[in-house]
């Protein structure tokens, strides 16, 4: 008998375990509980992905701006890409990341909440974030607005100047204006929008960009003297190419990420919509942007179509989930034809941006703002004023810095060190060791 109830028991929690016989009914806060925490792993998983992601776009940026350059500058590029993450991540998570989301210490301007990153586990609810997951994904956001600024000074800024540069704009500079609106500061306060940074990350590395080829001026041959401009054709496209499409796939953390949440029909729908407003405005900005460029070079040029779609996904960053899809296509259409004027903008002021980091990030980074008014339903004046303040600070505050430099005689490398590129000059390293490179960049 012992024996008998004994297997009895065994068949029966078998049965029971793998629910063919129900169990004892669930309390409702058992179930509450059950549901918050899948909600939380959910979420917190979701952002986890997508910080990669975004992690990811730093590889997209070092193959994009080294294929736009000169063979002679790749481990240049490459080099400054990688103390972008690197040194970001420390700066970020010292300081930065405290300035951005601190306690208001001036008013709307300023906040600090102290050094480091708290990890105290918060309650697990889905919505809530762990702070180290949180930390993980703005810090790869604080990466890509520093590292927009490595293509446009290419090929003639020092290393040790980039460096400085780096660290200053990871810790101070874009924590500050990020404040301003993503920690509840006076820009948000006046009911700003930008969804995921057209202006809080891509306008401010735009400026950024454009007051450092101001005061380093034009790479050696990029202009005539009659102020002309001259070719100066990247060294290969393939990577070029291939550093865009991992950009596009990165942008699917960088937009869909920054709803924060995954979990609950009305968080999964909104993701969906932002996903394929990016796609949508992506392709817009790349076809129009080729169109443009054909109609005013006569010739298709493939640079300028990859810029396009880099400027649509900038374009559609502050509003992709506040705007229809036609809506967002039209957002791609006019960024892919900004792109190309602005580099035509630029060749006339004799400004040498050699992989369009203004026209791309800066202009489109205004655009952006300013269509989150027109179509995002947002208050257009809280838009323009969003979209003037962030671009005048990121210029205003990296020119400084740039004097800064200049006068000290650390910014810019020696006319024989640019001919000879600065893999030598710099690093006394080649990217492509065996190859004898001739150049008269």
């Amino acid at each position: 008998m012992k024996a008998l109830a004994k297997t009895l028991g065994l068949l029966s929690c078998g049965l029971l375990a793998a629910g063919i016989i129900p169990g004892p009914p669930l309390l409702a806060a058992e179930s509450v509980d059950a549901g918050a925490a899948n909600a939380y792993a959910i979420d917190n998983m979701f952002l986890f992905i997508a910080a990669v992601l975004v992690l990811f776009m730093q590889a997209g940026f070092a193959m994009v701006e080294s294929g736009l350059n000169s063979a002679k500058n790749t481990v240049n590029i490459l080099f400054k890409n990688m103390m972008d993450l690197s040194l970001g991540v420390l700066l970020f998570y010292f300081i930065g990341y405290s300035i951005m989301y601190g306690d208001p210490i001036i008013g709307g301007w300023f906040g600090f909440g102290g050094f480091g990153v708290s990890m105290e586990a918060p309650e697990a609810v889905g919505g809530n974030l762990h702070p180290a997951v949180d930390f993980l994904f703005q810090v790869a956001f604080a990466a890509t607005a520093a590292t927009i600024v490595s293509g446009a000074v290419a090929g003639r800024m020092k290393f040790e100047a980039y460096l400085i540069y780096s660290a200053v704009i990871t810790a101070i500079i874009y924590p500050i204006s990020g404040y301003w609106k993503w920690g509840g500061g006076w820009l948000d306060q006046l009911g700003f929008y930008d969804f995921a940074g057209s202006l809080v990350v891509h306008a401010l590395g735009g400026f950024a960009g454009l007051a450092a080829a101001i005061v380093l001026g034009p790479r050696i041959g990029r202009f005539n003297a009659d102020g002309s401009p001259n070719a100066l054709p990247g060294h290969n496209l393939a990577m070029s190419t291939l550093g865009v499409f991992i950009l596009l796939i990165g942008w699917f953390g960088f937009n869909p990420g920054s709803q924060l949440a995954i979990a609950g029909a009305d968080n999964t729908s909104i993701v969906m919509v932002i996903a394929t407003n990016t796609m949508l405005a992506a392709a817009a900005g790349a076809v129009l942007a080729m169109l443009t460029a054909w109609l005013l070079f006569k010739k298709p040029d493939l640079t300028m179509a990859l810029n396009g779609m880099l400027g649509g996904l900038v374009g559609i960053t502050a509003n992709c989930d506040s705007v229809t899809h036609n809506e967002a296509i039209i957002i791609g259409v006019v960024a892919g034809i900004l792109v190309v004027l602005g580099v035509k903008m630029l060749d006339a002021m004799k400004i040498d941006d050699p992989v369009g980091a203004w026209p791309v990030h800066g202009l489109n980074g205004i655009w952006g703002g300013i269509a989150t008014g027109i179509f995002g339903g947002h208050p257009i004046v809280a838009q323009i004023i969003g979209s003037i303040a962030i671009p005048l600070w990121g210029f205003a505050t990296m020119l400084i810095l740039f004097l800064i430099l200049k006068a000290a005689g650390i910014l810019r490398v020696s006319r024989d060190d640019e001919m000879k590129g600065l893999d030598i000059s710099e690093h006394e390293e080649e990217a492509y060791h065996g190859f004898q490179i001739f150049s008269n960049q």
